[in-house]
């Protein structure tokens, strides 16, 4: 029954969300394993330029540290803002959602060639969760029992908690960073006297991802329609004979 239930969680899971917290889960599977080694995955711009080992790009948003408190905590995290933000404000778009990967790893990325920064895949959770909250303004939230707040505050509340268990806070700092610039350029310029959408998706995605609407003009040869649907005009045909 338990394993029915995890299933059926599973596959009720956005199509997003899924591939990504199981990519993360299967990377660290494969490093708890020892298949792989955490040299083989972090960011390294010489090895990724001068190597072509163009998979870091990937795997540095993949793996999230050894087994272990940290890594659950950030795997809650990410499968619960990132469903949250798919169902929700990106429900139909998935082609959109996926731009806002994109966009995020890329700008992550870039930071990530004059910083010493070998896994950012906890600056993407960050990220997710800041533009989740910005986007959920008025929901409270309650941290471990301990802090009430409204959700803006909820980046800087992780960070805070980072800082705690002595962890750097670069990480979570350009996760909020990110996550603020991608809001400001979808939700609050476009908004502005003068302002204009300037985060395009681009076709290629949106064909990929986006299932097309259906025309409602359409309509089948007779062999690829149902014989109990019948078109309107069969039916009147039928209904008033010549």
């Amino acid at each position: 029954m338990a394993y029915q239930g995890f299933a059926q969680e599973y596959l009720g899971m956005p199509a997003v969300t899924r591939a990504y917290t199981t990519a993360c889960v299967l990377t660290t599977a494969a490093v708890q394993l020892e298949f792989i080694t955490p040299f083989q995955l972090y960011f390294n711009p010489d090895l990724i330029f001068r190597k072509f080992q163009i998979w870091r790009l990937i795997t540095n948003f993949l793996f999230f540290g050894p087994l272990g408190f940290s890594f659950f905590f950030n795997m809650i995290f990410l499968y619960r803002y990132c469903r949250m933000l798919e169902e929700g404000s990106f429900r139909g778009r998935t082609a959109d959602f996926v731009f806002m990967f994109l966009f995020g790893q890329l700008l992550m990325t870039l930071f990530g060639l004059f910083a010493s920064l070998f896994f950012l895949g906890q600056a993407f959770t960050i990220m997710l969760v800041y533009v989740w909250s910005r986007r959920n303004p008025y929901i409270r939230m309650n941290f471990f029992g301990l802090l009430n707040f409204q959700a803006p505050f909820l980046p800087w509340v992780l960070m805070g908690f980072s800082l705690l268990l002595g962890n750097s806070i670069i990480i979570d700092l350009l996760g909020i960073a990110v996550g603020h610039i991608y809001y400001f350029l979808e939700d609050v310029f476009p908004n502005q006297p003068g302002g204009k959408k300037l985060l395009l998706t681009p076709s290629f995605l949106k064909m990929v991802f986006d299932t097309p609407e259906e025309d409602p003009n359409y309509n089948p040869l007779p062999e690829d329609r149902p014989e109990h649907q019948p078109r309107d005009q069969d039916q009147n045909e039928q209904q008033h004979p010549q």
